[in-house]
């Protein structure tokens, strides 16, 4: 007597289960495909931002540096402090923004300026400070930065800390001065701010 054989039940995956598998795959690499290529694209950029960093943090303490006096140190009352209260007490040389005369200039590269206000032609604008004749970004020295795709400018407005100055006094011999400085590259920028006070007008 012949037994009946149970059917033989067929093993693999249906073509809808092949097509959906397919399918999530795709959409899975796709999407790793796509993580890797933006953070490929983007792992130049910290790097970029900090070597605009370092070169603001440079230029803005280069012009912290400089002095915050009445008077130009060709004025003979220069650093008299007991004559000198004001830059109006200068005896022929008082300090105003930029070199204007009779305010001698400084060395050819014109950096770096003797006094904080000498790096701006006015305040509350905008300057190219750190470029030489040709427009290239240089160094207090005038040496060039090497450095390629970037570009500083630099703005001083009179400001108030705590009582001190006045934000709305343009007055050259103002006491609180507020500096920016702000390094541009590939489309971004970093923008530092730094205080500058007279804390010792007629120190040459």
């Amino acid at each position: 007597m012949f037994s009946e054989r149970p059917p033989l039940r067929q093993r693999g995956v249906t073509m809808v289960e092949l097509i959906l598998f397919i399918v999530i795959v795709g959409i899975a690499v796709g999407g790793i495909l796509t993580v890797m290529n933006i953070s490929t694209r983007g792992s130049v950029d910290p790097l970029r931002r900090k070597q605009a960093l370092i070169i603001a943090e440079g230029l803005l303490e280069e012009v912290e540096l400089a002095r915050f006096s009445y008077c130009d140190p060709a004025d003979p009352d220069a650093g008299d402090a007991a004559t000198v209260k004001s830059s109006a007490d200068c005896k022929t040389t008082p300090e105003k923004w930029g070199q204007l005369s009779p305010e001698p200039t400084d060395a050819a590269s014109g950096r770096p300026f003797d006094n904080v206000n000498d790096y701006v032609s006015a305040p509350q604008t905008w300057t190219a400070a750190f470029d030489d004749a040709g427009g290239v970004l240089v160094d207090a020295n005038g040496v060039a930065l090497g450095v390629s795709g970037y570009t500083a400018r630099l703005t001083i407005a009179p400001a108030s800390l705590n009582g001190i100055g006045s934000d709305t006094d343009t007055a050259a011999d103002t006491d609180v001065l507020r500096i920016t400085v702000q390094v541009s590259y590939d489309g971004g920028s970093v923008t530092l701010d730094g205080y500058r006070t007279r804390y010792a007008p007629n120190h040459l």
